[in-house]
């Protein structure tokens, strides 16, 4: 089975080696697998929310385009595209916004922190609050749900807005799905063993923070960077701790096993911090210089780049075109064209199905409801921790798998893979709860 991975980038700064080592080269590799499909875009429209310079925001695409390329990123296999070369993400922006709660986007953590810090110094809550930034959830979802995006991956502040994603998409495919998932639900991934490194100062490496080592600066920044890393006053001769030591952990983001073992040795023979700092800049010179080249020549041709992403563009549109259509048709903004030639071919007025609907618990579990066309509940399903696994069940039945009911005590349960996933109601007598039985399996073959 193929898996989706989407992934966006924000166009407000130049990558730095933190960028590059956290994010960058785990999604180039990730894209490399032979069941991966992936989408990689520049998050342009998301920049507009923390940045007002345009000479900033373009410079930020340009170099965050040239890094990806730069780095290695086969666009013939991923999407690469920027977001906002895409128009039908504004527009599901909107079909979402519609149907998004105010409680929901109020609990963002951004807009939460805003209004602490607004009520911390006696402020309006919402003064210097724009709809961007309370609205950022819904935009993220847009970008996740348009390309019905399997995994997600995030930094842990991040996981929230994905869970706002399923939680808008499941209300839309509620109201407008009549037992279809338009949606697919998407789920966040956190890459537990990929590097977060330090800064100069031992911080998170930051812009924030200006504790950044530069990506593609030349060899001579590089070095100047490395010469500023904050070490202890450790003489040459003496041990060091390499385990109490950022420049180590640099250096171990970018080693093989036999490079670290090798360099962890030399710090504990009491190797002096000038010469452990050449090593880190042989080190990643050596990773990075090629692709250092790469860049620079990328930079100096951006009609090149703006080719590849036009092509990215037109390859996701492909997609995002005809499924933006569905989701129109879905909510009832259709052509008048279309109900003529309806009216015109006779066709009857249509009937109602039974139905699937999906829906959350308050305790954060997922279940579904199977309804008659009458719109009476056939079954309600067992609580799911996640609605992916909810999905997938209700999946199965509307594919025609073999039904297995069994009697659970005055109704019956429907079973797959030896467990009970729904029940049907109580019912009265056997009689009724056969005559039930029945109209489940017509239900599930309609």
């Amino acid at each position: 089975m193929t898996t989706r991975i989407l992934t966006g980038i924000t166009t407000t700064g130049t990558p730095h080696l933190g960028n590059y080592a956290g994010a960058i080269r785990p999604a180039i590799v990730a894209s490399r697998a032979a069941d991966a499909d992936s989408f990689y875009f520049l998050a342009d429209y998301h920049a507009l929310i923390k940045c007002d310079d345009p000479q900033r925001i373009q410079r930020s695409r340009l170099e965050i385009a040239a890094t990806w390329l730069a780095c290695g990123l086969d666009t013939d296999k991923a999407t690469f595209y920027r977001q906002s070369d895409i128009p039908e993400i504004p527009e599901l922006t909107w079909l979402l916004t519609c149907v998004a709660g105010k409680g929901l986007l109020n609990r963002a953590h951004a807009y939460k922190a805003s209004v602490d810090k607004n009520v911390e110094v006696g402020e309006d809550p919402d003064a210097g609050v724009t709809m961007g930034l309370f609205s950022y959830p819904v935009l993220m979802a847009a970008d996740i749900l348009m390309f019905n995006a399997h995994k997600v991956p995030v930094g842990r502040d991040q996981i929230q807005h994905v869970e706002m994603a399923r939680d808008i998409g499941q209300r839309f495919n509620h109201l407008f799905g009549q037992g279809r998932e338009l949606f697919t639900l998407p789920e966040a991934v956190i890459e537990e063993d990929v590097a977060t490194l330090p800064g100069l100062d031992g911080r998170k490496m930051s812009k924030s923070y200006d504790n950044t080592i530069p990506l593609f600066g030349s060899a001579k920044q590089l070095k100047d960077a490395i010469a500023r890393i904050v070490t202890d006053s450790r003489a040459p001769g003496e041990p060091k701790d390499p385990d109490a030591s950022h420049l180590f952990t640099l250096y171990q983001a970018f080693a093989t096993p036999a490079q670290l073992a090798e360099f962890r040795a030399e710090l504990v023979d009491g190797l002096a911090w000038g010469e452990a700092k050449q090593r880190l800049f042989e080190r990643l010179d050596a990773e990075l210089g090629e692709a250092r080249e790469r860049y620079h020549g990328l930079i100096t041709r951006p009609g090149d780049l703006e080719d590849i992403l036009q092509a990215g563009a037109a390859k996701a549109r492909r997609l995002a075109t005809p499924f933006l259509g569905e989701l129109r048709e879905a909510v009832g903004l259709r052509s008048f064209r279309s109900d003529v030639a309806s009216a015109g071919e006779g066709r009857k007025k249509a009937v109602k199905s039974a139905r699937f609907v999906s829906f959350r618990e308050d305790d954060g579990s997922f279940r579904f409801r199977l309804l008659d066309a009458q719109g009476e509940q056939l079954l309600l399903s067992k609580g799911f921790a996640d609605g992916k696994a909810a999905g997938q069940a209700s999946k199965r039945l509307q594919a025609g798998e073999p039904l297995d009911l069994r009697d659970e005590g005055d109704a019956f349960g429907v079973w797959l893979d030896d467990e009970c996933i729904a029940l049907s109601p109580a019912f009265g007598d056997a009689q009724a709860r056969d005559a039930a039985r029945q109209r489940l399996r017509d239900a599930l073959d309609a």
